[in-house]
């Protein structure tokens, strides 16, 4: 029986260092066998039949991006956060779970970008002045309550001016009252035209008054020298009065109708209704001729 190491710690150090190199090998070789972003992309692409033409009309990706992606650049994608979301949109497109090449991507660029934060954007975005353009509708309003106010004030001052002067009239009036002396007897209205006027009229003229108390007629009336008084009508109740310095020439259309004063004196003849009469009168005494 002997005593001492174990057929495994007899081993030489050489076969323990021959294992890691074969387990470093095997990393090597599964490193080497998986494809890249770009290459797996386009072999998907190709095992399911489609073209670079096909990919763009379903993801609207540019055709140079995604030449560049299968090549493996992926600077025309303008960053890492659109070169991210260009390898989703073509893994789906060829029927690849994009996770993994995304992973891949974060790994062989330097790791996944970081969130930008939400904060200091949002602050932009609040403290970021408006621009607005100019409101017409309080610019109108408030010209209308300058209008309004304009003719308030202007009605305002032209009422008070107005009753100012209405009460200088009336103190006016009153101190023309009080100083004109009143009349204890009131002028007597003007007497109209009569039997008594027409015979107290002077005897160097002729004086001639037509009424119609009962009827209506046509009458023309004209002076010594032909020229016309009046031609029309003479309703009833109405008259009318001729004066000349020598005669008076009258036509009554219905003398019936009429009462002829001539010199203040009645005419009495008896003439019928209807009957028209050609009458001449002169200083003196009534005549007809």
């Amino acid at each position: 029986m002997s005593i001492g190491n174990s057929p495994e710690d007899e081993r030489p150090f050489d076969d323990v260092s021959d294992v890691s190199d074969v387990s470093h090998a095997s990393d090597d070789v599964s490193e080497e066998v998986r494809p890249s972003v770009g290459r797996a992309l386009k072999q998907a692409r190709i095992d399911a039949g489609l073209t670079v033409d096909d990919v763009t009309t379903a993801t609207r990706v540019r055709i140079a991006i995604v030449h560049a992606i299968e090549a493996d650049n992926f600077e025309p994608c303008g960053g890492d956060v659109y070169a991210r979301g260009h390898i989703r949109t073509l893994a789906r497109a060829v029927h690849l779970d994009p996770a993994p090449l995304i992973a891949q991507y974060d790994a062989e660029h330097g790791g996944r970008p970081a969130p930008t934060p939400a904060a200091p954007l949002f602050e932009a975005e609040r403290i970021r002045p408006e621009r607005r353009g100019p409101n017409w509708t309080a610019a109108m309003v408030a010209a209308i309550v300058v209008v309004i106010g304009f003719v308030g004030f202007t009605m305002v001052n032209g009422g008070d001016g107005d009753e100012a002067n209405v009460a200088d009239g009336d103190a006016t009036a009153s101190a023309s009252e009080s100083s004109t002396p009143k009349s204890e007897k009131p002028a007597a209205p003007e007497p109209d035209p009569s039997d008594s006027a027409i015979a107290a009229a002077p005897q160097d003229k002729v004086i001639v008054k037509v009424s119609a108390p009962d009827g209506r007629s046509w009458i023309s009336a004209k002076d010594h020298s032909g020229r016309l008084l009046f031609d029309g009508l003479l309703k009833q109740g109405d008259s009318k009065t001729f004066e000349d310095s020598t005669k008076i020439n009258l036509v009554l259309g219905d003398a019936g109708a009429i009462d002829l004063f001539v010199n203040g004196k009645k005419i009495e003849d008896d003439w019928q209704p209807g009957a028209v009469e050609r009458l001449t009168y002169t200083k003196g005494d009534p005549q007809a001729g």
